[in-house]
């Protein structure tokens, strides 16, 4: 009897030791949510980010809160949508992130509270802890409107009679901004600078996958066309050094303060963000637990 005794008791203790082990790792597993306007927003702002915590092990979801169905020169409508879901689902694939794109007309977003009801829902379900967006100052109706509706939402996710369908957020995330470069009505604050320079193939690779953008209306809008090459892996190369920007000052201080001086001039592609005003703020420790590619290396990736 003392011998089954003594059984149950280690079992029972091996099972809270499960118990608490599995509650520890669910507190530490981060949860991130990136919203752009269109299939293609969150990769060129945030892909290399989103690929180092998708390899650390946490949950990464894209949003594009249109369907991307004016963003071309010669298809639209349906077709187009149809034709940007398939590309995002296929990026969202090599970055190792889920991508939704929700169905609202590109070129025509507007700040409207339905579309804030969509934001609030895909953040509470996602359990966000971080939720990224671009700053309200865009050049892009469209870009300005996603930055204000996750602005609108930042502490209605927190509001039970809001949205009460969705469960509420037992917390508030921190909502950050993708860096930008417009200056007015105040310059981008790079609060947060990651070196994205281990996986930036990668995001490129990633990026390929949204041909429509990338090879065909981008470059024709922006009146290079003609500089496209004709051959896919020319053209991944050629993706590659376009999108190779050069790091400014400001987010290379911000690197020194992350990474050390020394780490921070050897690093070659970074990406940036802003902590908004809204939600949670973090000092420099939870920043560190936000971001634990900060605390670590990234040259195993």
């Amino acid at each position: 009897m003392k011998k089954t005794y003594s059984h149950l008791s280690c079992a029972l203790i091996l099972v809270l030791f499960n118990f608490c082990t599995a509650i520890g790792q669910e507190k530490d597993r981060l949860r991130i949510i990136m919203f752009g306007a269109h299939p293609d927003d969150c990769d060129m702002g945030g892909g290399g980010t989103a690929i180092i915590f998708a390899k650390m092990g946490y949950a990464v979801k894209f949003v594009s809160v249109t369907n991307g169905d004016a963003g071309h020169q010669t298809m639209k409508g349906t077709a187009l949508a149809k034709r940007r879901f398939a590309e995002a689902q296929e990026a969202g694939k090599r970055f190792g992130v889920a991508y939704d794109v929700l169905n609202n007309h590109d070129g025509e977003l507007l700040p409207t509270l339905a579309v804030r009801m969509q934001v609030i829902k895909k953040i509470r379900e996602w359990d966000a802890d971080i939720v990224i967006a671009p700053r309200p100052n865009d050049y892009h109706p469209d870009h300005r409107y996603t930055g204000v509706l996750v602005q609108d939402a930042a502490y209605m996710v927190a509001v039970p009679n809001v949205a009460p369908e969705t469960p509420a957020l037992k917390k508030n995330p921190v909502f950050l901004y993708f860096q930008d470069r417009f200056q007015k009505p105040n310059p981008f604050r790079p609060d947060i600078a990651i070196d994205i320079t281990p996986v930036f193939a990668q995001k490129i690779h990633a990026m390929d996958a949204h041909e429509s953008q990338m090879y065909e209306w981008l470059p024709w809008i922006g009146h290079f066309l003609e500089q496209v090459p004709a051959n896919k892996q020319d053209r991944e190369k050629w993706l590659g050094q376009r999108r190779a920007a050069e790091i400014n000052p400001s987010v290379r201080q911000s690197l020194e303060k992350w990474y050390g001086k020394d780490k921070a001039a050897t690093i070659k592609n970074a990406e940036a963000f802003e902590i908004c005003e809204y939600g949670a703020q973090p000092n420099d420790e939870e920043k560190k637990r936000l971001f634990p590619m900060l605390v670590s290396t990234t040259a195993q990736l």
